[in-house]
């Protein structure tokens, strides 16, 4: 007799070993913790008829956002949708969108986790996905609005209702609302202290404020619950540098990047877009960086995207324009002409995105910051269709500064100055900037 799970939705196995894993893996990847992946091959090897569990594990292929997962993902895709004709109405729902995914449509995918959310809201794994969907496509207030609109039907008690206020909190402060962000953060932390989005949420908080001492207290303060079997750790550290660096700490900055952002190799795609958009942080103000970038450069080649996702594709070009490679920058940007070329909503991000913005970090690393300054201008304002956060997507405007200033383009510079600083008038590193492009001729 099929079963259903601790939060009431309804689940066609009628092993409840296999249910048992299943809800671990889950609350692992809610938590991004230590190991969901494990867990949910341990379901299946339970039970390996229990439809949800291959969709759970092709969700997990799906989010890593890299295509070293995508033959995974095709795998687990493959044989849910054997096992289709016996799941329920929802869980068919899950296999169409991951079928959207693996095809491509990311926004496709979305519409089909949020028709699952509609009938089903405390479906906690299809908001997950539906929540990283947003993401990836820079949908700001869908961010907020997804997880506003399942709200009622959660509370208290319910399990996992902490990670359902960090999704929340994370779309209000994309969407500006700083205060609530905080204030829905700082209650999920309550509920579970261990809570990693949550902790994060409120961390872009303080990063978009300028808060700068809060924001080191807030995460170093509790690291110790946040980062501990975290898979997420990496992109809290993250953000304690970026304070550290707003305080000019490059030695601090440095410190993190060794032994908490990037303690050894990694091939996980997201891990090497934090690392590199710091380094290019630190490159962007003059700051030397030793032999990092080369990991990072043969990193990127090794994990080959050729225009798979081309928010990787501007990190990816980013290292190989640090480490001097021009033969992978060209290779980088042929693969997104190529992409760019074809249909679809990866096509246009390539196209209107990835490929202008890979063009300007050509051009700035060949000197030609005219060029660099003229592509990244517009490209700033669509950024979001990329993916990633304001935090992530500011790289952008750092970088149109810096070609800027290093160009003698005064009046552009203090233009894109003083955009920033209306963003951000508590930061340190805005007032330099600004200095700086007063000092430049017009």
């Amino acid at each position: 007799m099929p079963l259903n799970d601790k939060r009431g939705v309804a689940v066609t196995t009628d092993n409840r070993a296999a249910l048992e894993r299943y809800e671990t893996a889950v609350e692992l990847l809610l938590g991004y913790f230590v190991d969901p992946l494990a867990e949910i091959d341990a379901a299946l090897a339970e039970d390996p008829g229990f439809a949800m569990g291959h969709c759970f594990r092709g969700g997990l292929m799906a989010v890593a956002a890299e295509r070293a997962s995508e033959p995974e993902l095709r795998r687990s895709l493959a044989a849910a949708e054997r096992l289709a004709g016996g799941a329920n109405d929802r869980e068919r729902g899950h296999i169409a969108a991951l079928r959207a995914w693996a095809d491509g449509d990311l926004a496709g995918a979305a519409r089909h986790w949020n028709a699952v959310l509609t009938g089903h809201p405390r479906d906690v794994f299809a908001l997950q996905m539906a929540h990283m969907s947003d993401f990836y496509l820079g949908q700001s207030r869908l961010l907020r609005d997804r997880i506003a609109a399942v709200l009622p039907a959660w509370d208290e008690a319910v399990p996992g209702f902490n990670f359902v206020l960090g999704m929340h909190a994370f779309g209000l402060e994309e969407m500006g609302e700083y205060g609530r962000a905080e204030a829905t953060g700082r209650r999920a932390i309550e509920l579970e202290p261990r809570d990693p989005w949550a902790a994060h949420a409120v961390a872009h908080v303080m990063e978009m404020q300028g808060r700068l001492e809060d924001g080191v207290d807030w995460l170093t303060g509790r690291a110790e619950s946040w980062g501990r079997a975290c898979m997420f750790a990496y992109h809290n550290w993250w953000h304690v540098a970026l304070y550290h660096l707003e305080f000019g700490d490059a030695g601090r900055v440095l410190e993190l990047y060794d032994t908490r952002i990037r303690p050894r190799p990694s091939r996980a795609a997201l891990e090497t877009i934090d690392a590199t958009s710091l380094l290019w942080r630190l490159t962007l103000r003059g700051i030397d960086v030793g032999n990092r970038w080369r990991e990072l450069a043969d990193t990127w080649e090794a994990l080959d995207e050729d225009a798979y996702y081309a928010f990787n594709d501007i990190h990816a070009t980013m290292a190989f324009v640090a480490d001097d490679r021009p033969a992978a920058v060209t290779r980088t940007i042929v693969a997104l002409e190529r992409r760019a070329a074809e249909q679809g909503a990866n096509a246009d991000i390539s196209r209107d995105v990835g490929l202008p913005v890979a063009r300007a970090l050509e051009a700035f690393g060949a000197g030609d910051y005219a060029t660099a300054v003229e592509l990244l201008r517009p490209a700033r304002h669509i950024a979001y269709r990329c993916g990633g956060s304001h935090a992530q997507r500011d790289i952008l405007g750092l970088t149109a500064i810096e070609a800027a200033l290093r160009g003698g383009h005064g009046r552009a510079a203090r233009t894109l100055a003083a955009e920033r600083t209306e963003l951000k008038p508590r930061s340190p590193a805005n007032r330099l900037l600004s200095a700086r492009a007063g000092a430049v001729a017009a």
